[in-house]
């Protein structure tokens, strides 16, 4: 009877190291998560970690790694899965999209997250489609990542809303009736959103003169030459965060103090501490601001503190990006999806999403018709020049 005891026991441990074996690329930021499960549900993080968002695709990253440290395992059908993050790197290129995406299908991910980035999210929609593999958009905002197809899904709000608020905020708080807008050409984005703020700010009334500057540019001097001479009253410059920084320090050099607008990639602290001890105004639109939770602020400063690599993909210090909030409600979403599933079937997960609901940091997370949460508000952060923090502005939405 003791023997076929052990021998039991030591197939049961045998099975359990099989199942726990494959780990992602630090994917779960967590050496210390327990392996307590017998099965493995794999999810999909599809983000920049390189290019020009890799620092917000970091960040991004960041808040689905913590939310699997807290949360390792989650139960399906009656049985505990552990949850195994599967990260690939799309580079911030859509030349490089397919390939990651390739990547995560051949894994056998369940569920996908990500990206940061509109353009490479709309690069991989196809690979993702012809899987069977439902995606959650985290921070993708433009309106053709879920546009016609029924297996991507995003838990932000979208450019045409962001745009307006940009444009409303513009015109009211400033009383602004010339806007020099600036988008990175090519870039879904970046161009998105800065022709939402053109339409948007025109239909108030608003002159603008649109420009927009190629892949590979760092020298944003002349354009902002050209605003000064449009006599431009706000600057908007919806591009990433890497193009930010330059903006920031060539608007400096020039004493070019008219306000500069940008939407959620601004929202980092890439950017305060490009502004920190400069006479420069920035307004962004966002998704989080520090205070919004409590226990998730605590938690995840801790975490991040807690592992010099969390802290290097954290721009070396311990703000939280709304991205990283968003990413931390975007893998709860994928969690409750697996539940309802009651299966890892990628198309039984891809069914489930239509219905999930849930109460996230970020707020309410529920999906329409077309896959879009259901958002309908923006938070309206100004970066604090002395401290190299934001300061809460408003809650903004459109009329």
């Amino acid at each position: 009877m003791k023997r076929t005891l052990a021998l039991l026991l030591a197939l049961v441990m045998l099975v359990a190291l099989a199942a726990c074996g494959g780990k992602a690329d630090d994917a779960t930021g967590d050496a210390n998560t327990p392996a307590t499960a017998n099965k493995v549900v794999k999810i999909g993080v599809y983000e920049p970690a390189s290019g020009d968002n890799g620092a917000g695709g970091k960040q991004e990253t960041l808040g689905i790694q913590y939310a699997n440290a807290l949360t390792p395992t989650v139960e399906i059908g009656g049985e505990t899965y552990q949850v195994e993050l599967v990260a690939v790197d799309n580079e911030s290129s859509t030349d490089k999209a397919a390939s990651a995406a390739n990547t995560l299908v051949s894994s056998g991910v369940s569920v996908v997250l990500g990206s940061y980035g509109s353009g490479v999210s709309i690069a991989a929609s196809d690979i993702f489609r012809d899987a069977g593999i439902p995606a959650i958009g985290v921070t993708c905002t433009n309106p053709q990542v879920t546009l016609e197809n029924t297996h991507y899904f995003r838990i932000c709000f979208l450019d045409p809303f962001q745009g307006t608020v940009l444009a409303n905020f513009a015109a009211e708080t400033f009383g602004a009736q010339k806007a020099y807008v600036l988008a990175k050409l090519g870039d879904d984005y970046s161009v998105g959103l800065a022709t939402y703020f053109q339409k948007a700010f025109e239909a108030l009334g608003g002159e603008v003169k649109y420009e927009t500057y190629p892949e590979g540019n760092s020298d944003f001097n002349s354009y902002i030459t050209n605003a000064k001479n449009f006599g431009a009253e706000v600057f908007a410059a919806p591009v990433s965060s890497e193009a930010a920084a330059n903006i920031i320090e060539q608007a400096a050099s020039q004493a070019f103090t008219v306000p500069l607008f940008a939407g959620d990639t601004w929202d980092s602290n890439v950017i305060t501490g490009a502004a920190q001890g400069k006479d420069v105004s920035i307004y962004v639109t966002t998704f989080y601001q520090e205070g919004g939770s409590a226990s998730f602020d605590a938690g995840i400063k801790e975490w991040i503190n807690g592992n010099p690599t969390n802290l290097a993909n954290n721009n070396g210090n311990d703000m939280i990006a709304a991205v990283s909030a968003m990413g931390f409600d975007a893998y709860y979403v994928a969690l409750e999806a697996l539940k309802a599933a009651g299966s890892t079937d990628s198309k039984a997960v891809n069914e489930a999403l239509w219905d999930i609901s849930y109460d996230g940091v970020t707020g309410h997370i529920a999906f329409d018709e077309i896959g879009d949460a259901n958002r309908n508000e923006a938070v309206v952060k100004k970066a604090n020049t002395a401290t190299g923090e934001w300061d809460f502005v408003a809650i903004q939405g459109v009329n």
